[in-house]
């Protein structure tokens, strides 16, 4: 921990470097924090910050900026959040229509974009997740099945799962009732959660059969999952990040391949409220000069996807929260109307 009289200096600094862009010195901080400190005190107290990782400083500055662990600190600990006002907030309600529910996922990406002239992206909603009412195992050769699934909404499902060793008709038949005793009427994802659990109690063939059904019959929703991006371009033009066109290809690379926002946007969909995502201390941020502020969204009060803002890492945040705050609770409001 870091003593008051410090993290006021953060702070002060943090703020600066967000409004202004420039490396923060001493006579600034001296002006801004509101603190009776000589010059002298205030080098020291930023020497100490540099030593533990809270800012550093550029080569060409006697100024300091923030490092990742530094807007760390500051969003956990140190951020005001400003609310939106009555206004503000009917405006963003009237922008998303809950007569156009089709329309409403981009409507939010476009919104966020335009709000704090970042990029926007919402998570489309997950498919819910139905139960199968029944599973059939057939031979089609030595080591090709064919997987009949029969959901507990009539729809069936055949898929193919090419097995490492062969089955004879009457193992196949064996799993084929095991599965359907035991799991009927439960979704695929609680079967795997039941299997985990009475993992040891089952036959090495039965487990193996199992986990290739399941992965078959959640093929369909594995890549399910999208988003919806919305104002990428506007990045071109935010000095940080169109400085460095190498950082910035990753960034578009990254916006192509989908893999590594998705990742980001589950986890921030599994946590509650607001989850701000700085530089690469998620491990998957492609860039250090890149934050990503993000909140679930719900539908009949179940979170079923997560809308979230891509900027640089200096961005206002104090802002940038309650815009994704509030559209996340207004697009619930609104998909929940249907």
């Amino acid at each position: 921990m870091i003593d008051k009289r410090a993290q006021i200096l953060l702070k002060t600094l943090v703020e600066r470097y967000i409004s202004e862009g420039q490396p923060v010195g001493s006579r600034t901080l001296s002006k801004f924090s509101g603190l009776d400190l000589s010059p002298a005190t205030i080098r020291n107290v930023m020497a100490d910050l540099e030593e533990t990782g809270y800012i550093i400083s550029p080569h060409t500055s006697a100024g300091r900026i923030p490092t990742p662990r530094g807007y760390r600190f500051f969003v956990d600990s140190l951020l005001t959040v400003q609310p939106l006002d009555a206004i503000e907030v009917h405006r963003l309600e009237g922008q998303l229509h809950p007569n156009e529910p089709q329309k409403l996922i981009a409507s939010a990406s476009r919104l966020l974009s335009d709000l704090t002239q970042f990029a926007g992206i919402v998570m489309t909603p997950k498919r819910r997740s139905i139960a199968f009412r029944h599973i059939e195992f057939v031979n089609l050769s030595d080591k090709r099945i064919l997987l009949i699934l029969v959901t507990a909404d009539e729809n069936v499902q055949n898929r193919i799962i090419l097995t490492e060793k062969p089955y004879t008709a009457a193992e196949l038949s064996r799993a084929a009732s095991f599965i359907n005793q035991h799991y009927a009427g439960c979704t695929l994802e609680e079967v795997r959660g039941k299997m985990q659990a009475e993992l040891k109690q089952i036959h090495h063939d039965m487990t193996a059969l199992m986990a290739m059904a399941l992965e078959a019959g959640g093929e369909a929703d594995e890549h399910a999952d999208s988003y919806v991006l919305s104002g990428e371009r506007k990045l071109l033009h935010v000095q940080d990040l169109s400085s460095n066109m190498a950082s910035l290809r990753k960034l578009f690379d990254a916006f192509d391949q989908k893999t590594t926002l998705l990742q980001l946007l589950d986890v921030s969909q599994r946590a509650q409220g607001v989850q701000i995502f700085i530089g690469g201390e998620s491990g998957r941020m492609p860039l250090d000069e890149c934050s990503m502020v993000t909140a679930p969204y719900k539908v009949g009060g179940q979170i079923v996807g997560t809308v979230g803002v891509i900027g640089p890492t200096r961005m206002a945040y104090e802002r940038i929260i309650p815009i994704v705050d509030v559209t996340a609770k207004l697009l619930s409001s609104a998909l929940s109307y249907h």
